[in-house]
């Protein structure tokens, strides 16, 4: 049977605008309205990654998870194309979102292969490769590094060994890298988990596979196990009432923190998000993501360092960095990544115009970091009504500092 004109319109729409949210469920809702439900997942999962607080599409990956897990309503697959509305009962679905039963099928598969890869590394990446960002720097030596290098005096003074570290900030401005960087300076390997790494279209898979995660960092311990957006992962479990299987997974998220300092042992567990306050306080407490740090947009010496990194391998003539350096500030990483992009593309178009090479110049990436935007500005709006309605415990002091001395954020 021949694909749906307007189905194959829209998935090459989706193809198109691939971070187009509201058209990926709309697609999403379409493929499970002709019963390709495996399909429709896959569809909410990249909404997902792209939007983790979207209330829309975490209802409709509960809903897709309940149909999954239940099986198809019929054997016969519906004649009515996707423009004609959903084949599938989804009242129903949502009636056994609540107590959804496994099939006994899945839960036999004990023999089958996980959906976890040991994506381990042994960075060589040092602080030290961290342009600028000193306060960063001091700040993770001294609440975290330190204690972890010389254990025998954290414990004299009673420090806690346990619990994690929670980078936070706008995004762009280099957590990866920095938890990279970590990794290195302990001399640990690198495992980085990703929202695709644990949901799983299964009701309890994705249990089973931030189990099967932490499993393998402790088999490879020392080791950084580092979640990149944890929002996503550990949302407050009060947004998340008509979600039991995303529940269930803060849950488990929450157990395998607990056993730090158990079998643990080698275990350094560190977090990246840019909306700290959508995770659930649970993993806040004490033993789990109790440290937390700020990583703000490059500092004027960083900035210079991103400019020249991503100047390096480009023919440029001699851009002054330290002039641009100076128009640029807020701008994240990525944004100056983009800069030099911009200003290497009007390059080639004159080179390709005169027929030779002609050279980045400062005029080039002057004139692109004034057309380039910082894309940290509507982060630092959120960020300023969160410290001034929601600091009531001083878990964003460093933020509301730094909002008082750049007021026009």
């Amino acid at each position: 049977m021949s694909e749906n004109p307007l189905l194959a319109s829209l998935l090459a729409a989706v193809s198109a605008t691939p971070d187009d949210v509201p058209l990926r469920l709309h697609v999403a809702e379409l493929l499970a309205g002709v019963d390709r439900l495996p399909e429709a997942l896959a569809q909410c999962s990249e909404a997902l990654q792209r939007a983790p607080s979207d209330a829309a599409a975490l209802a409709l990956l509960q809903r897709l998870t309940a149909a999954l897990s239940r099986g198809s309503p019929t054997d016969e697959p519906d004649p009515r194309p996707a423009a004609d509305g959903p084949a599938f009962d989804w009242s129903q679905a949502e009636d056994q979102v609540a107590d959804v039963e496994v099939p006994e099928a899945v839960l036999a598969q004990e023999d089958t292969p996980s959906a976890v890869i040991e994506d381990i590394e042994r960075p060589s990446v040092r602080l030290a490769d961290v342009g600028g960002m000193e306060q960063v720097k001091e700040r993770l030596e001294l609440t975290f590094l330190g204690p972890m290098r010389n254990p025998e005096l954290a414990k004299a003074f009673g420090a806690s060994m346990s619990g994690g570290l929670l980078l936070y900030g706008p995004p762009g401005c280099g957590k990866t890298f920095i938890a990279r960087a970590i990794a290195g300076e302990l001399g640990a390997r690198f495992y980085p988990v990703g929202i695709s790494d644990v949901l799983d279209m299964w009701v309890g898979r994705s249990e089973r596979n931030l189990a099967e995660i932490f499993a393998a960092a402790r088999r490879n311990a020392p080791c950084v196990l580092f979640f990149d957006e944890l929002d996503a992962l550990g949302q407050k479990r009060s947004n998340l009432q008509f979600s039991s299987s995303l529940r269930n997974t803060v849950n488990q998220l929450l157990a395998e923190l607990d056993s730090f300092g158990g079998d643990n042992d080698g275990v350094f567990v560190l977090g990246a998000t840019n909306h700290p306050w959508d995770v659930d306080s649970a993993l806040r407490r004490p033993g789990r993501f109790d440290r937390m740090l700020l990583v703000l947009p490059p500092d004027t010496a960083a900035r210079q360092a991103i400019l020249r990194y991503h100047l390096r391998d480009r023919p440029a003539g001699n851009v002054d960095v330290a002039h641009v350096a100076k128009l640029t500030e807020h701008y994240s990483g990525a944004d100056l990544a983009h800069v030099i992009s911009t200003a290497a593309e009007r390059a080639l178009a004159e080179s390709m115009r005169s027929g030779r090479l002609v050279p980045l110049t400062t005029k080039d990436v002057e004139s692109a970091a004034r057309e380039v935007k910082p894309s940290t500005g509507p982060w630092f709006v959120t960020a300023r009504n969160v410290v001034t309605f929601a600091n009531t415990d001083g878990s964003y002091d460093d933020l509301a500092a730094y909002l008082r001395r750049n007021k026009r954020l």
